[in-house]
């Protein structure tokens, strides 16, 4: 005879393994916003850019700003989490804080 399933225990393996997903998802959303030296900016500002981003549906900027993410993470060492995040902290960038479009705020 065959042994009946446990019902309980496939949802609740189920149940941690969506928290686990969803807590790395948010971690590396996070690991984003710092590498990308976004953690400088107001939480304010950031929510609306995003919000923006989120909004917009004109295809030629969401290109442009595909490509510009491509490039970072192409063009991104491994553990770049840590560098602008901790560079930020060190001093004032080297350009004296003035960015000229979204995909310029990495620093080189």
């Amino acid at each position: 005879m065959r042994k009946p399933r446990d019902f309980d225990a496939e949802l609740k393996a189920l149940d941690e393994r969506a928290r686990n997903l969803k807590q790395r998802k948010v971690q590396q959303l996070g690991d984003l916003v710092i590498a990308t030296g976004a953690d400088a900016l107001d939480i304010e500002v950031l929510a609306g850019a995003l919000l923006d981003a989120a909004n917009r549906n004109d295809l030629t900027i969401r290109e442009e700003w595909r490509r510009a993410g491509d490039a970072f993470f192409r063009d991104a060492p491994r553990g770049a989490a840590r560098g602008p995040h901790s560079r930020a902290r060190s001093g004032p960038p080297r350009d004296g804080g003035a960015q000229s479009s979204a995909g310029d705020a990495r620093p080189s």
